[in-house]
C-alpha cells in the first residue's frame, strides 16, 4: 500500500513538473524565429507566421508530453507489478535474470509508427538501372574485343556529325597521390611543387591553355611556401577559368574502406581551404583512381552542392555493358531515394585506365601515339612499339585525323556529340618541358582541325566543368527534341576488377593494423572537436586565456588533416610501400597523442567546478586516458591507477548523442578498489585478473569493472579509492588445457581442468553461448523465447593463386576454397564468470580470440562481444579469416553496409570466381531470413562474405610475399600484431513484408544501429594523473537537454577556421545524420534510452548549458549557403538525410 502511494506521488510530481515545463515553453521567446520546413537538398524557403510557430510548437509539446506520461504510468504499472509479482523466472534452463540487478529493466520508448514507413516503402524501383540486375545480366565472359581488348569493335559513318558537329574537350590533369611510393613530402620535393610552378608560367602563355588540380593537401603545401605574385596568379588563372579545382577534398579518398565521417570531414578540410585562401568553390567531382566507387560519396557530393561527377575504376565487364548500351553517362540515385532528390549527374570513363593512351579513343596503341612526353628520345616509350610524332606541316593531316578517328569512335559510346577527352596520368607536367610538348602540339592539331569545316569538330583544351557546360547544354537541346536523356542508376560499384579474374578484393583488408587504428582516430577526433567546442565556449564565458590562447585549434587542424590524408586511396587501403605505411602510421600516432591531450584538457575545464581556476594548473593534462600506446605500430595498453586510501577522481566522457549504460574497465594496482558516485555512493564493481601471459596473473595490476551512466556528450565524475570495506565482486575462473605450472593464483578463485567434452557456459539475461572443448562458440541460446540456435565460430586460411599472377597489397587470388584452421592439440582456454561480465578466451598459435557477454540490461548485454588479437608476422602467403556459420537460410543474399552510412544488398554468385564474392565492410554485414537476422559488426574495415548460406566470413590479416603487378613492386609482410573488434547480434524478426525482401535496399534496425555507435564510439575513462587536494569537480557535465531521438546521429560539432585569424571562429558545424532503421525488429526492452520524432527537433529543447544563439543551414561542407540567410528554429531531417548547420553557442 505504502509503495502505491509512493507511486502515485512520483507520478503526480512528474505531471507538474511536465504541465510547468510546458507552460514555460510556451511563454519563451527565445529563438522563436520564423520556422521553415526543408527538404532533403533544398534551402528553407517561405515563413510562417509567429502564431502558427506558437500553435505548431504547443501542439507538439502536448503530444510528447502526452507521450511522457503514459510511459511514466507504464512504467509505474511494470513497476507496480514486478514489486507485486517478485522477480519473474526466464524462459529456459538457465539461473533467474542473471545480472539484471546491474540495471532495471525498462520499456523502451516508443518509436512512433510514421518513422518505419520509410523503410517499407523505399526501394529504388525508380531507377532505369539497377546495378544488383546488371550483376545478373551481365555473363562476365571475356572475349578479346580487338583493338579495345575488353570491349567490341566500334565503326560509325562519316555523315554522323553533318547537322551537329563533335565537340571535344581535351583536359590536361596530373593524378598526384599524397604517398604510395613514396611519402607525401618526399612526392612534393621531388615533384609535385614542380608541377605548380610550372602551371603558373606555362598557363599565362596562352590564355587558351587549360589545366585541373584536385588535392588540396597539396596546394596547401605549395601555397605556404610561394610568394605573393605566385599567389595572385593562381588566383588570376581561377578566375578567367584556365585553372579549376575539381572535387576540392583534402585528397581523393578511397570509397570502399573509409567512414563517411572522415569523407566529410576531409572534404571540409579541402573546401574550407580554398574558401579561406582562394574564395573558390568546386562544383565537379574528379575520382579517376580509387579501387571501385561507392554511391555514398555521389550523396556526399550532391550535399554539398556539386551537380556532376567523373569516375573511372569500374570492373572492366560493367564498362563494356554501359557502353553497348550508351550508359556512360546517367544520373547516380541514392537506393533508398523515392524522389530523386539525390541524382548526380556522373561520367564513367570507359576504357582501361585514365592515362593517354587509354582516354582519347579505343585503340590505346593510337592513343598512346598522342602523349607527347613518349617521344623518341625521351625516358618514357610506348609499349605497343609505334612512338609519337612531333606534330609539323609534313605530317599535320595525317596526325590530325587519325586523332579525329579515334574521338569519334569514343563518342560513339555516348548519347550527345559532346567528347571528354583527359590528357595527363600520375605525377605529370612536373617539367616545363612536357607542358611545351603537349600543349604546342595539340594547339597545332586543334587549329588544323578546326579550320577543316569538312572535319564537322569543334576542339579545344578545357576544364572538367567546361565539359559538363556543354553537356548541359547539349541535353536541353535534346530535351527539346524530345530525344532520349539520361538514365536513372542506382547501386554501387564493386568488386572492381581491371582484367580477367583479376578482382581488388584483397585491399579491403591489407594493411588491417591501421584500418583500425583509423577508427580510433575518427573517434578521438570527433570526441576531441565535440569537447573542445564546448570548452571554448566557457573559456569565453569565464575569459580563461589560458585556454583560449592555448595551441589546441592548431593542433586539432593538424589532426584533421593527418586523417584526411590518411584517407587517400593508397593509405587506408594498405597500399603503399612500407616506409610510406610508416609515415602515415607516424602521422596518425602523433595525432593521436594531440587528441588525447585536447580531449583531457576541455573535459578538465568543462567538469572544473569554479572555472577560474583553471589557469593555476600546469600546461601538462590534470586528466588522462586510462589507454596509452607507446608508438605507431603497437597495440594501445591500459595505464594502472595507482590508488591510495585518498579518492582520486575518475571522469567518464559518453561522446554519443543519446543518455548512455555503458561498462567502464580500468586497471588498478590495488584489488580492494572502491568506486563512488559523486555523491559518494558506493557503486557495483566486479575484480578481475589482469594477464601478464596466457595462463600468468599480474601481482600488480587487477581491473576494476562498473556500470556507468552518462548523459549525451556528457561527463559523469566517480571517486576511486583503496578501501577495506570494498564490496567488490571477484570475477572465477577456469582453466582449460593448460599444462603450464601453477605460478599463483593469488586472491581469485581459479580452477583446471581439461574438457572433456561437456557444455561449457556463459551467460547473462538475455542470451547464453555454449562452447565446444576447444574453446569456440558453437550456440546461442535466446532466452526471450529459449531457442537454441546454431551460431559456430571458426578460423580458416586462405592461400594464394598457383598460377603466374598471385595474391598482393590490390588483388585476392586465393588457390580455392579456405582450408580450416588446425591445431594438434586441444587450445588452452580461459573461461570468467563475474558480476559484470563474463568471458571465455581461447589461446591459439596466430589469434587470441576472446567472446564476452556483459551482464547488464540495455543495449551492451543484448550482443556477443568478440575481440582477436591476430599475429600472422610468421606465415608465408596466407590469408586468415573468421567465419560465423549459423542456421538462417540466406540463400544467396547477404547485405554489408557502405562507409557505415548506408546498406547495399549483395548476391554471392556461382558464375563469379570466389574473390569477386568478397566485399567491403566498413562497420557490418548480415544475413537473414524470415525468422531472424545475424549481423556482424565491425570496429574496423575488411572484406567480407558469405559464401554459403547461413555463413559471415571476414578476412582479418594477409601476408603476401609477392607483388600483384600494380605498381607497388613489392609484397604484403610488414604485418602488426593487429586487434580486431566486433559484435555478434541475433535478432528476431516480425511483421516481414515478402515484397520489400525484393528491394534494392535494407536497413539495420535501432538496436544494431545504436549498438554499431557504442562500438566505434566507445566511453572514455580519465583519471587525474596526479592528485591535486584542492581539486574539487562537478558531479557531472551535462550539455544536451534531453538524449537526441534514437534515429539521430551528431557526425560533429566542428570548429569553424576564423577567416582573418586563421584560429578558431565563433561558429561550429553542426552535421547531423538521421539514420533510417527497419521496424521488423521488436523495440521493447532493447534499453534504448531515448525515441523517434518523425526527424523533427526544437532548436531551444537541444542545450542546457548553453544558449543557441544562432542556427543557419548550410551546405554539407559549408561551401554554400541558403539564398536567404536566417535563424531556424526548428531542424526537419528526412531519413537518412546528413546535414549541416552553422552554429554559434554562448
Amino acid at each position: 500500500m505504502k509503495l502505491s502511494r509512493q507511486f502515485t506521488v512520483f507520478g503526480s510530481a512528474i505531471f507538474c513538473v511536465v504541465i510547468f515545463s510546458l507552460y514555460l515553453m510556451l511563454d519563451r521567446g527565445h529563438l522563436d524565429y520564423p520556422r521553415s520546413p526543408r527538404r532533403e537538398g533544398s534551402f528553407p524557403q517561405g515563413q510562417l507566421s509567429m502564431l502558427q510557430e506558437k500553435i505548431d510548437h504547443l501542439e507538439r509539446l502536448l503530444a510528447e508530453n502526452n507521450e511522457i506520461i503514459s510511459n511514466i504510468r507504464d512504467s509505474v504499472i511494470n513497476l507496480s507489478e514486478s514489486v507485486e509479482d517478485g522477480p519473474k523466472s526466464s524462459q529456459g534452463n538457465f539461473s533467474p535474470g542473471a545480472g539484471s540487478h546491474l540495471l532495471p529493466s525498462r520499456l523502451s520508448l516508443p518509436v512512433d509508427a510514421k518513422d518505419c514507413l520509410f523503410a517499407s516503402q523505399s526501394g529504388g524501383q525508380n531507377s532505369d538501372i539497377q546495378m544488383l540486375d546488371v550483376y545478373s545480366l551481365i555473363p562476365f565472359d571475356n572475349p578479346d574485343g580487338g583493338v579495345w581488348k575488353q570491349g567490341f569493335p566500334i565503326s560509325y559513318a562519316t555523315n554522323e556529325w553533318d547537322t551537329e558537329p563533335l565537340q571535344v574537350f581535351v583536359v590536361p590533369h596530373s593524378h598526384n597521390d599524397p604517398g604510395w611510393l613514396k611519402t607525401f613530402n618526399d612526392y612534393f620535393r621531388d615533384q609535385t611543387q614542380y608541377i605548380f610552378n610550372n602551371m603558373v608560367l606555362k598557363l599565362k602563355e596562352d590564355s587558351r591553355r587549360k589545366f585541373i588540380w584536385s588535392e588540396i593537401s597539396y596546394l596547401s603545401k605549395w601555397w605556404d611556401i610561394i610568394d605573393i605574385q605566385k599567389k595572385n596568379a593562381v588566383k588570376s588563372l581561377l578566375g578567367n577559368g584556365q585553372l579549376e579545382i575539381v572535387t576540392g577534398g583534402w585528397v581523393m579518398p578511397d570509397e570502399a574502406t573509409s567512414h563517411y565521417f572522415a569523407l566529410i570531414d576531409q572534404l571540409i578540410e579541402g573546401h574550407q581551404w580554398l574558401e579561406n585562401n582562394l574564395g573558390v568553390k568546386p562544383r565537379s567531382g574528379w575520382a579517376i583512381d580509387p579501387f571501385g566507387h561507392s554511391p555514398t560519396m555521389a550523396y556526399l557530393l550532391k550535399r554539398a552542392g556539386f551537380s556532376h561527377m567523373l569516375i573511372q575504376r569500374v570492373h572492366y565487364a560493367i564498362k563494356k555493358h554501359f557502353a553497348l548500351h550508351k550508359t556512360l553517362e546517367f544520373f547516380w540515385r541514392q537506393n533508398w531515394d523515392l524522389e530523386s532528390v539525390t541524382d548526380i549527374f556522373c561520367h564513367m570513363m570507359p576504357f582501361y585506365s585514365y592515362d593517354i593512351p587509354h582516354t582519347c579513343g579505343p585503340d590505346p596503341k593510337i592513343c598512346c601515339q598522342f602523349d607527347f612526353k613518349r617521344l623518341p628520345g625521351g625516358r618514357y616509350a610506348c609499349p605497343w612499339g609505334i612512338p609519337p610524332e612531333t606534330i609539323h606541316l609534313g605530317n599535320i593531316q595525317s596526325r590530325a585525323q587519325m586523332l579525329l578517328d579515334q574521338y569519334r569512335k569514343k563518342s560513339k559510346l555516348f548519347r550527345t556529340k559532346v567528347l571528354l577527352a583527359p590528357l595527363g596520368d600520375d605525377f605529370r607536367y612536373s617539367e616545363h618541358t612536357e607542358w611545351d610538348l603537349q600543349f604546342k602540339n595539340y594547339q597545332q592539331l586543334f587549329d588544323y582541325m578546326n579550320a577543316k569545316p569538312e572535319f564537322r569538330v569543334k576542339i579545344q583544351f578545357g576544364t572538367l566543368s567546361d565539359y559538363f557546360d556543354a553537356l548541359n547544354e547539349a541535353d536541353i537541346t535534346r530535351r527539346e527534341n524530345s530525344q532520349l536523356v539520361f538514365p536513372v542508376l542506382s547501386g554501387d560499384f564493386f568488386t572492381y576488377a581491371d582484367r580477367d579474374d583479376h578482382y581488388w578484393s584483397g585491399y579491403f583488408t591489407s594493411r588491417p593494423f591501421y584500418k583500425r587504428m583509423d577508427r580510433i582516430i575518427e573517434s578521438h577526433l570527433r570526441a576531441a572537436e565535440i569537447l573542445y567546442y564546448f570548452a571554448l565556449k566557457q573559456a569565453q564565458k569565464y575569459k580563461i586565456n589560458k585556454f583560449l590562447s592555448s595551441s589546441h585549434y592548431t593542433t586539432l587542424t593538424e589532426a584533421r588533416r593527418n586523417l584526411g590524408l590518411f584517407q587517400h586511396h593508397d593509405a587506408i587501403t594498405g597500399t603503399a610501400k612500407d616506409w610510406v605505411v610508416v609515415d602515415y602510421g607516424t602521422r596518425l600516432f602523433h595525432s593521436l597523442m594531440v587528441l588525447e591531450k585536447i580531449i583531457g584538457d576541455s573535459a578538465f575545464l568543462l567538469i572544473l567546478k569554479d572555472k577560474h581556476t583553471y589557469n593555476a594548473y600546469s600546461s601538462d593534462n590534470i586528466l588522462e586516458m586510462d589507454l596509452k600506446q607507446k608508438s605507431q605500430d603497437s597495440l594501445p595498453h591500459k595505464n594502472i591507477i595507482k590508488l591510495s586510501a585518498k579518492p582520486r577522481y575518475l571522469v567518464v566522457y559518453n561522446p554519443l548523442e543519446q543518455d548512455r549504460n555503458s561498462v567502464v574497465s580500468v586497471y588498478v594496482s590495488s584489488p580492494t578498489v572502491q568506486v563512488l558516485s559523486a555523491s559518494g555512493k558506493p557503486v557495483e564493481v566486479q575484480v578481475s585478473a589482469v594477464w601478464d601471459a596466457a595462463s600468468t596473473i599480474s601481482q600488480t595490476a587487477f581491473e576494476v569493472s562498473f556500470l556507468a551512466h552518462i548523459p549525451p556528450l556528457g561527463l559523469k565524475v566517480y571517486k576511486i579509492l583503496d578501501s577495506a570495506s570494498s564490496h567488490s565482486h571477484l570475477a572465477d575462473y577456469v582453466l582449460y588445457n593448460d599444462e603450464t605450472e601453477d605460478k599463483g593464483k593469488g586472491i581469485f578463485n581459479m580452477k583446471k581442468m581439461i574438457s572433456t567434452g561437456e557444455t561449457i557456459t556463459v551467460e547473462n539475461s538475455f542470451i547464453a553461448l555454449w562452447f565446444g572443448q576447444s574453446g569456440l562458440m558453437e550456440k546461442m541460446i535466446t532466452k526471450e523465447n529459449g531457442k537454441h540456435h546454431t551460431i559456430n565460430v571458426q578460423f580458416s586460411w586462405y592461400g594464394t593463386s598457383s598460377k603466374r599472377d598471385k595474391s598482393g597489397a590490390y588483388l585476392f587470388l586465393p588457390d580455392g576454397n579456405a582450408k580450416p584452421y588446425v591445431y594438434r592439440t586441444l587450445p588452452f582456454f580461459r573461461v570468467v564468470h563475474g558480476r559484470i561480465y563474463s568471458e571465455v578466451t581461447c589461446f591459439l598459435e596466430h589469434i587470441t580470440h576472446r567472446v564476452r557477454l556483459y551482464n547488464i540490461q540495455g543495449i551492451e548485454g543484448q550482443s556477443v562481444e568478440v575481440s582477436n588479437i591476430v599475429d600472422i608476422r610468421k606465415v608465408y602467403n596466407r590469408e586468415i579469416a573468421m567465419r560465423i556459420s549459423s542456421e538462417i537460410n540466406n540463400q544467396n543474399k547477404f547485405y554489408t553496409d557502405l562507409n557505415g552510412y548506408q546498406i547495399q544488398p549483395r548476391m554471392t554468385m556461382k558464375k563469379l570466381p570466389l574473390q569477386a564474392n568478397v566485399y567491403p565492410m566498413t562497420t557490418m554485414a548480415y544475413i537473414q531470413d524470415a525468422e531472424h537476422r545475424l549481423t556482424l559488426l565491425s570496429a574496423q574495415s575488411l572484406g567480407v562474405s558469405s559464401l554459403h548460406s547461413g555463413q559471415i566470413e571476414v578476412i582479418m590479416d594477409r601476408r603476401l610475399m609477392q607483388d600483384d603487378n600494380r605498381g607497388l613492386e613489392q609484397g604484403v609482410h610488414d604485418n602488426k600484431i593487429t586487434a580486431n573488434l566486433f559484435r555478434i547480434l541475433l535478432e528476431k524478426r516480425s511483421h516481414l513484408n515478402t515484397e520489400e525482401e525484393k528491394y534494392p535496399v535494407s536497413y539495420p534496425s535501432l538496436l544494431s544501429h545504436v549498438t554499431s555507435s557504442f562500438l566505434n564510439h566507445p566511453v572514455f575513462p580519465m583519471t587525474e594523473k596526479f592528485t591535486a587536494p584542492t581539486l574539487e569537480m562537478l558531479d557531472e557535465f551535462s550539455p544536451l537537454l534531453s538524449s537526441l531521438p534514437c534515429d539521430t546521429h551528431l557526425v560533429n560539432l566542428r570548429t569553424i577556421q576564423s577567416k582573418e585569424s586563421g584560429g578558431y571562429s565563433d561558429e561550429a558545424a553542426l552535421i547531423l545524420h538521421r539514420k533510417g532503421f527497419d521496424c521488423q525488429f521488436s523495440s521493447r526492452d532493447t534499453g534504448l534510452l531515448c525515441s523517434t520524432t518523425q526527424g523533427k527537433m526544437l532548436v531551444q529543447k537541444f542545450f542546457k548549458e548553453f544558449t543557441v544563439e544562432s542556427l543557419i543551414p548550410s551546405s554539407l561542407s559549408l561551401m554554400h549557403s541558403p539564398p536567404v540567410v536566417q535563424n531556424i528554429s526548428e531542424i526537419n531531417l528526412s531519413p537518412m538525410e546528413i546535414s549541416t548547420f552553422r552554429i554559434r553557442l554562448r
